[in-house]
């Protein structure tokens, strides 16, 4: 490599050697790094091209007078870069800081009277950076600092005054062991949803998880996919990370579904055998989903707006708070969901902005704007369906706290937004389509991940004041008592795949992870929401010691916490600072993991063609299950009923509650269990590294919801995991 991509590759956080998940020191190649360069927007291929990007790079830097954004800790002084021209540090400069509160202090000051820290010469011209300390106490929160000469500002920045960590519950931070459910919404099944979860089914089963003694129930990321195309249903390739799914909106709880016109509608034949269809399916059907919501929702909408929203209503003026509120993502979603919806009738490619036509690909283009304002009240009408996401969200969180959980609903923040998304779309300048977020080869994915998730560009980030971050930590937050952060490794590196390439022939690209989990903590304390980051995988140890010493909760999965001689670690070994599980999306069930039934389904899509390989996974799983037997039979978490050889046990309903309340017994303070495993189902929700090989995101529940808490099975395992937190509560 030449000097100067040597220098941008260090200068960029692209890693040129890590630690894989088996503890071995890899190495990326050359050949990556400069790929990764490319995709940043370097002129890799042009040596003369790139000697006067990066020279242009450099100016452009020294004429800003201040950065973009400042994150200055609890406990450090108000100190700030300041680069000027060696005739105007000299002169007297008016310090202007504007509070959150929108409050001002002024400062004077001349830049020579403080410490120079850098002087370089640009066009023969000499130019100097000083370090200002300001004697101004800075509460918590966003401020904006403006250096003025005279009556003319030089320069703007953001400055954002962060708190040691994120927030923890007062009962918690004294001891207090709880457990709650982990649901997939859209699996879940009930007797009047219309073929998929919805945020009426959410608020009903928090309700009786809450009587039963659960603290909280986790859902999977509820992202905004895409209405146009709904058979894209990944809950982890969203369009926007921002926004609520809108298919989780219960219709019939929506205004102005009574209007005889709508029941008209409603109370069809027909419908009603659609209804039951969708309801009684094995699988969701997305598309069916979509399509009867759609008209339901379009026809409510219909009345709604002329009944509310052309007058001066409080029902309009509480709708047009919501729409500033959500600023311009907001309506870079909606128009987009309208701009899509219009190519689709007209027959055209819509998957995503890539194949819009030349004069939509981009938010701000001038044939956007024109279609938004010609198509005003489809705009409204994607504006509405996320209001009333939001109104139903938030009225299932407030029946959380009500109902006496400690946390109530807790969210998933995607790692990223696929391809052709809104957000995308709306800022492409912070992305880099031509790479994809993934995961170098691990335990789960031996070949490496691609995720097909266009990375953020650090710079693009830092240049942009972190707002989207901010905006994406506060909205995630918002009516919910804590946030699981998907891949929390992403806020210190993540591995970026060029377009084309193998996952394994990626590299590690950092992020400025001190101003993010500042940002987090500020946002955390806010909303007052507890943070889980799940740290599986490749993680350095510098990640997680910071991710606790900052507050957040570890991601402990059972069948993870292995000691070297393969036995498990007992849970009461686990961190307290940490939410332990026994499975995740996208592993097995339990029953599915005893059974090997995983295993013979990766066979089936073609994920082991190598049958000595899959014949040392059936070994593996093996010994693990007789590992198991011995932690639990050590600890007395079953009875001796069930056999010491586990050639002699499968799966039963002893064994599996058996697991969960060992489980209960340990030092996390959280305990999260899936409601797949209380109704012992074996299908697996996700099988990573399938696409269409598996009906991945749409295998429902096999009861309905109003059934589950009647059985008596699952309210004395509910007793008993009560109990079992109550008692670790006390041994800590």
């Amino acid at each position: 490599m030449s000097e100067i991509i040597e220098g941008l590759v260090g200068a960029r956080g692209i890693e040129s050697t890590f630690v894989d998940a088996w503890g071995a020191p890899a190495t990326v190649e050359d050949e990556t790094k400069v790929k990764l360069l490319k995709a940043m927007g370097y002129k890799v291929d042009d040596d003369r091209a790139l000697e006067q990007q990066v020279e242009d790079d450099f100016v452009k830097q020294w004429m800003l007078a201040l950065n973009p954004v400042q994150v200055i800790k609890h406990d450090e002084d108000f100190v700030f870069p300041l680069r000027l021209s060696i005739e105007m540090a000299a002169q007297k400069l008016v310090l202007l800081v504007q509070f959150e509160d929108t409050n001002i202090e002024t400062r004077e000051i001349e830049a020579v009277d403080h410490q120079l820290i850098n002087v370089v010469e640009i066009e023969d011209e000499e130019f100097h950076e000083y370090a200002i300390t300001l004697d101004i106490h800075l509460p918590m929160g966003y401020h904006k600092l403006s250096v003025q000469l005279g009556d003319l500002e030089l320069a703007s920045s953001s400055i954002i005054k962060v708190p040691p960590r994120c927030f923890i519950p007062d009962d918690i931070e004294k001891g207090k062991k709880i457990w709650g459910l982990s649901v997939q919404l859209y699996c879940v099944r009930s007797r009047s949803n219309w073929g998929i979860g919805d945020f009426t089914d959410l608020t009903f089963l928090v309700k009786q998880a809450a009587s039963r003694g659960a603290d909280f129930v986790g859902l999977n990321p509820i992202h905004e996919l895409y209405p146009a195309n709904p058979d894209i249903c990944s809950p982890y390739g969203p369009s926007s990370r921002r926004w609520l799914n809108y298919l989780y909106i219960d219709v019939e709880q929506v205004p102005e579904f009574e209007n005889k016109a709508v029941q008209a509608w409603f109370n069809n034949n027909a419908i009603s055998q659609q209804l039951v269809t969708l309801r009684t399916a094995d699988y969701v059907d997305y598309s069916g989903v979509a399509a009867i919501k759609l008209a339901a929702l379009n026809q409510v909408f219909t009345h709604y707006r002329v009944k509310y929203l052309t007058k001066n209503t409080k029902q309009n003026k509480v709708f047009k708070v919501f729409i500033t509120k959500g600023g311009k993502s907001l309506q870079t979603l909606a128009v987009f969901e309208a701009l899509q919806e219009s190519l689709k009738a007209e027959g055209k490619d819509c998957w995503g902005w890539p194949v819009f036509p030349d004069e939509y690909k981009a938010y701000d283009m001038p044939s956007v704007a024109k279609f938004a304002k010609q198509n005003k009240n489809r705009v409204n009408f994607y504006l509405f369906l996320q209001w009333q996401a939001a109104l139903q969200f938030e009225a299932a969180s407030n029946a959380a706290s009500e109902a006496g959980m400690l946390i109530g609903l807790y969210r998933d923040l995607a790692v990223g937004v696929s391809e052709g998304s809104a957000e995308i779309w709306g800022n492409k300048d912070l992305y880099c389509v031509d790479a994809s977020v993934g995961a170098p080869p691990d335990i789960l994915g031996p070949l490496g991940q691609n995720w097909g998730l266009p990375p953020m560009d650090p710079n693009k980030l830092y240049e942009q004041a972190y707002q989207p971050i901010i905006d994406l930590f506060s909205s995630n937050m918002h009516a919910s008592g804590a946030l699981r952060i998907d891949h929390v490794m992403a806020l210190l590196r993540l591995w970026w795949v060029y377009r084309g390439d193998n996952a394994k022939l990626g590299g590690y690209v950092y992020y400025p992870v001190d101003d993010l989990l500042g940002i987090l903590a500020l946002e955390s304390q806010r909303n007052q929401s507890l943070v889980i980051g799940e740290d599986l995988g490749t993680v350095p140890e510098q990640i997680r010691s910071a991710l606790a010493e900052n507050g957040i909760y570890s991601y402990r999965v059972f069948f993870f916490e292995q000691a070297e001689d393969g036995g498990f670690y007992a849970p009461d070994h686990y961190p307290d600072q940490s939410m332990a599980t026994l499975t995740t999306h996208d592993m097995p069930t339990l029953i599915g993991y005893w059974h090997c039934d995983d295993l013979a389904l990766g066979k089936k899509v073609g994920l082991y063609p190598d049958t000595d390989v899959l014949a040392s996974l059936y070994d593996t799983r093996h010994e693990n299950k007789q590992h198991i037997l011995n932690t639990l039979h050590g600890h007395h978490s079953i009875s001796n009923s069930i056999s010491h050889n586990v050639n002699d046990v499968a799966m039963t309903t002893e064994l599996n509650y058996g697991m969960q309340t060992h489980m209960a017994s340990g030092s996390s303070a959280l305990l999260s269990l899936q409601l797949e495993d209380w109704l012992q189902m074996d299908k697996p929700v996700n099988i990573p590294g399938t696409f269409n090989e598996y009906p991945n995101w749409k295998r429902k529940l096999s009861c309905d919801l109003e059934d589950i808490f009647e059985d008596d099975g699952i309210v004395n395992l509910t007793k008993n995991l009560t109990k079992q937190r109550s008692v670790a509560s006390k041994s800590k």
